[in-house]
């Protein structure tokens, strides 16, 4: 599942996510993420304004964490775990499982996934 905005109206159109061959965290982002988070990863996304839930800042989230960004929660929430209430609801989908979907090797769905965290970590806030 990904999202679609219609910078008239204010809804989200839910498409399936089309699959990529990328593996690289800010190709991944750009791709999946950009549309609710936005281009700056700081929740204002085209699709963010139509949402229940505003989309996090990701920039923010070692800041919240010690200066440590969480790498090890963050792939859990990634595969579904973890208890955020956006991840997995209709606002926001588990993208383990879509990554999964995409490759019949699951070293791969795992690469995207990793490369998706080490890109988030690069753009913590100092």
């Amino acid at each position: 599942m990904c999202f679609s905005a219609n910078a008239q109206n204010t809804f989200v159109k839910k498409v399936p996510a089309r699959p990529t061959v990328a593996i690289d965290g800010k190709s991944i982002f750009v791709q999946y993420c950009a549309v609710c988070h936005g281009a700056d990863a700081k929740g204002g996304g085209p699709a963010a304004d139509a949402l229940k839930q505003r989309p996090t800042d990701l920039t923010q989230i070692s800041r919240q964490n010690n200066g440590k960004f969480p790498e090890e929660k963050f792939f859990t929430e990634l595969r579904g775990g973890g208890g955020i209430t956006a991840h997995g609801s209709e606002d926001m989908p588990v993208w383990g499982p879509i990554f999964g979907q995409m490759s019949s090797n699951l070293s791969q769905s795992q690469d995207r996934m990793h490369g998706l965290l080490d890109y988030l970590e690069k753009i913590q806030a100092k």
